[in-house]
């Protein structure tokens, strides 16, 4: 998969969490979450889009690291919904597993990319 198809598929992601966090209850509580998760998940695919067009290796990394950390918390949110039984299941079992794909992705494009920079 190369970067813009990484790019296609992390906004795609964004859309469907928007989509599912339309499915939260409307409560005070559903609107945090929904918030948080609207919040870390879109942020996955700007900041990946961002880290694309770095001003360095050092910045991409950096960028990568951030992308990271918004995937994970997006999972995070996402299995706060499922243990508390909140939104669409149907739309909540794919976001699982694509989160779950995404942060492995980056994880290893991150991992990947430091080991690269050492070995230069």
């Amino acid at each position: 998969m190369d970067k813009f198809e990484l790019e296609k598929r992390t906004k795609q992601f964004a859309l469907r969490i928007i989509a599912f966090a339309a499915t939260l209850p409307l409560s005070k509580t559903g609107a945090i979450i929904e918030y948080q998760l609207v919040k870390a998940g879109t942020s996955v695919g700007a900041n990946y889009r961002e880290a694309n067009r770095g001003e360095s290796r050092a910045d991409f990394i950096h960028k990568i690291g951030i992308v990271e950390k918004e995937c994970s918390e997006t999972c995070y949110w996402l299995e706060i919904c499922d243990e508390g039984h909140l939104g669409d299941v149907e739309q909540l079992k794919w976001l699982l597993q694509e989160s779950s794909e995404l942060l492995a992705i980056f994880t290893s494009i991150g991992k990947s990319t430091k080991s690269n920079r050492a070995h230069a």
